[in-house]
């Protein structure tokens, strides 16, 4: 025999798995040992035929002490008999197998080194079991080693040592070797094939696993079963219902025997390709239904989302007195957990405790995720407190449990305590403070991820780019947009959209449309957001252009889309097309208006000095019209000093929302516009009586990085000095410029003198003279504020631009407005 160097084995260390002690085990033992003491008293124990049964024996009782047991006996044998010979051989293949075939591939290992340092070499029966042991365990070096030694010891040409190495790379993930084997094998059989089938199969190469299959079949080799369940199996992964039936139509050609695997598959795999019917079909005729088959139909359509069908297949199943595992609970509870099934949910519960299935951790994920989506926070605590073995997944599932219900305090704290992070918790408590409107907390935790070096992905950016939209911070949007470019952040369809939303709300809307533009996929989402942009800069006819082009492509419109287009038209004045839209929903998309949609059509009449019919439209309201309504009417009433219509407004939203403040200034500044003090004066005291104070006029300017706050009529700012220089500078020059203030915007009863020195002090205007003393000549002068900008600000801003050539951008509550050498993208209409 060929001598053969496997020395790099030699030296490695496997340390055998723990005994356990069970009962089972116990009585192994004393069969084991009983048969011992009868080989001793007939004499035959030094025969070799006797060892040999020895090791049979305990492999078919399959235990680990009674492997090593009879491990000792060999040993035992082999030192009291000097001579190596091919018995020796035969005896510790046969330990091998017994200690591969069970599982314990770490001992068969250490078996095949102890049986080398003794001088025993391999054979073509050795290899395969060991091969085996390696695959189990991934041990992808020592398989290199031994593959080496099968070509020295002309090994090589042998079908079941390469059947063995094809198993051995599939499952190290070496699938590129594995073929390699296959392709220089000059005899396979039907293993060959299904091992590099499954291989593939496996390792998510089902295209290759089918093509090889139809190979296999066109080779005149007949599939078996294990074939038909893997290549079934990778049918499901590519979702093709198609070629499923096609490959299954090979069973009946083999007349192979349906068994329980294939009927398991074959139900996974229609299951997989939404083909319930045929799923269902299979599992009824199913006259041995078993526990696996049950817990496939029950996870597939928990992953469908039938919850409800998840839960009548596990009534099916206890019927059928079967008893359930954890994977059938994992799969109940996430059912409860969907429906927000609290009662059944619980039942559950009860099972797995009176199962001692509590230990997985799984189970109690999905109990933790069940008791947060019914509201039982407290319940969920108790799991989670309760875990012996919490993983991070535990964590995620808590956090994303408060953050659903809005607990951000308690979802940080966890995230604090966690022992270790992954992505997933980064992004769920990022993706929670943008839900509950905490952007500044959401930008700062995700400069904190990247001082962690934690890699962000897709879902990090879509909540951080909306984060910096609703910020308004322009220099933090364009960081962004370039961290995602150098960082090579795939940007599929929804980090696109929110980075069109993002750049619309920071008043770029130039980038936002080049964004769009250069998008090879979009959804009624992402138009939906680009009509929102020609919206919010006042481009209704744009925004017209955009819908048809959608329309062409073949994508049906939703109800938020309309509400975004019936905005581009109040903003623009566009009445006759916003009532054309308006009409269009029921009559041509077959959607009923909501009360969105309303709204926006009464303040698109409103707007346009259209008040009767605005009213007229609300009275004619299918549903109960609410304080949004009416006060967008009252909105325009104040716009167009209609105080008959105003008061009948006014006390509509009285009624509806009592406490909110909006209403009473709105009806305060009629009467103030009309000049009617003594109305005004009632107004405020009501106000006042009831605790209800004007929310003040605010606005924020970013100048290198840091956000700068402004309120009317407020002179802390510690600039200030340098600001009101810088006011009456400007006031001198634009009165110059013939601007004449518009004091009819200061809704006190004060003289001239007063108003137009508190008409100064307005909150944009304090923005707009500290952004030119702290920014470089020629760049914009970018303004948020809280309330709608008055008319005095809009003319004054016209100004500013053309005087200092500066380009103004205001994002006001409502929309943009972009003053560029002395005039606006709104044309003063808004």
């Amino acid at each position: 025999m060929a001598t053969v160097n496997l020395s790099p084995l030699l030296s490695t260390s496997y340390t055998p798995l723990p005994i356990n002690g069970s009962h089972k085990n116990s009585n192994s033992m004393n069969e084991l040992i009983q048969l011992q003491c009868q080989y001793t008293k007939q004499g035959i124990i030094n025969n070799p035929s006797t060892i040999t049964k020895l090791i049979t024996t305990s492999t078919q009782l399959g235990t680990l002490e009674s492997l090593r047991y009879t491990h000792k006996a060999l040993e035992l044998f082999i030192k009291q008999d000097n001579r190596v010979n091919g018995t020796h051989l035969f005896m510790y293949n046969s330990l091998i197998r017994g200690y591969a075939s069970n599982g314990y591939s770490d001992d068969a290992i250490a078996i095949f080194i102890q049986m080398l340092g003794i001088g025993i070499l391999p054979d073509k029966f050795t290899f395969p079991f060991v091969l085996s042991a390696c695959a189990k365990m991934v041990l992808y070096n020592a398989g290199i080693q031994l593959h080496g030694g099968v070509v020295k010891m002309g090994l090589a040409n042998d079908v079941f040592v390469e059947n063995s190495l094809i198993h051995f790379y599939s499952e190290c993930g070496k699938l590129e070797y594995g073929r390699k084997v296959f392709d220089e094998m000059r005899d396979r059989n039907v293993v060959s094939w299904t091992s590099l089938i499954c291989g593939y199969a496996r390792k998510d190469c089902p295209k290759e696993a089918v093509e090889l299959f139809f190979e296999m079949v066109d080779s005149c080799v007949s599939p078996n079963s294990v074939t038909m369940v893997c290549v079934i199996s990778a049918c499901a992964k590519l979702k093709d219902v198609e070629l499923g039936e096609r490959v299954c139509s090979y069973i009946s050609k083999s007349e192979l025997k349906v068994n329980g695997h294939m009927v398991n598959a074959l139900v996974d795999m229609y299951m997989k390709c939404g083909a319930f019917d045929n799923a269902k079909r299979f599992f009824n005729e199913c006259d041995n239904k078993n526990l696996v088959l049950f817990n496939t139909m029950m996870s597939n359509y928990i992953r469908q989302g039938l919850a409800t069908e998840a839960l009548d297949i596990l009534s099916q199943m206890m019927g059928y007195s079967v008893k359930p595992d954890r994977v059938t609970m994992l799969s109940a509870i996430s059912a409860c957990a969907e429906l927000g099934d609290i009662l059944r949910g619980k039942l559950c519960h009860g099972f797995v405790v009176r199962n001692g299935l509590e230990n997985w951790d799984n189970i109690c994920n999905a109990l933790i995720d069940l008791y947060m989506k019914c509201g039982q926070q407290v319940a969920a605590r108790i799991v989670f407190g309760r875990m012996s073995n919490k993983t991070v997944i535990s964590f995620n599932t808590m956090i994303a449990g408060l953050v659903r219900n809005g607990d951000m305090e308690s979802a940080q704290e966890i995230f604090r305590k966690m022992p270790e992070t992954d992505l997933v918790s980064w992004n769920t408590v990022i993706g929670g403070f943008v839900k509950e409107s905490m952007f500044e907390e959401a930008i700062q935790l995700f400069r904190e991820m990247q001082r962690e070096r934690i890699k962000a992905d897709r879902v990090t950016m879509v909540a951080v780019a909306s984060a910096c939209g609703y910020l308004g911070s322009i220099n933090l949007a364009k960081w962004i947009f370039a961290f995602i470019e150098k960082n090579r952040i795939v940007r599929d369809m929804q980090l696109n959209t929110a980075l069109v939303d993002m750049f619309v709300r920071c008043g770029d809307i130039q980038t936002a449309m080049q964004i769009f533009d250069k998008m090879t996929k979009k959804d009624v989402s992402t138009w939906t957001t680009a009509i929102g942009a020609m919206a919010m800069e006042g481009d209704g006819t744009r925004a017209l252009e955009l819908f048809d082009e959608m329309l062409r492509q073949g994508l049906k419109p939703d109800g938020i889309l309309f509400s975004m287009l019936l905005t581009a038209c109040s903003h623009t004045g566009l009445v006759e097309q916003g009532w054309r839209i308006f009409k269009s929903m029921k009559e041509s998309y077959g959607i009923s208006p909501n009360i969105v949609h309303y709204g926006c059509m009464v303040d698109l009449l409103g707007r346009a000095g259209n008040i009767k019919e605005a009213l007229d439209l609300i009275k004619s309201m299918p549903m109960e019209p609410n304080d949004i309504i009416w006060g967008a009417l009252l909105a325009s009433c104040r716009m167009h000093n209609n105080i008959e219509i105003a008061k009948y407004a006014a006390e509509k939203v009285k009624k509806l929302a009592p406490e909110k403040t909006g209403t009473h200034v709105l009806l305060s500044n009629v009467y103030a516009s009309a000049g009617i003090w003594t109305s005004v004066s009632k107004v405020r005291s009501n106000m006042k009586e009831r605790g209800i104070r004007k929310i003040p006029g605010s606005s924020s300017i970013e100048v290198n990085g840091k956000i700068h706050e402004f309120t009317s009529g407020d002179e802390s700012h510690r600039e200030m000095s340098k600001i009101s220089s810088m006011l009456d500078e400007i006031s001198c020059r634009v009165k110059d410029g013939g601007h004449v203030p518009d004091l009819t915007n200061v809704l006190l009863d004060v003289d001239e003198k007063e108003k137009e020195y508190l008409l100064g002090r307005h909150s944009e205007k304090l923005a707009m003279a500290f952004g030119l003393i702290s920014t470089d000549k020629g760049l914009p002068i970018r303004v948020v504020k809280n309330l709608r900008m008055c008319s005095d600000c809009h003319s004054f801003a016209k100004l500013v631009s053309k005087i200092y050539g500066r380009e103004i951008i205001v994002r006001d509550n409502n929309r943009f407005h972009f003053f560029k050498q002395g005039s606006c993208s709104c044309c003063d209409y808004w």
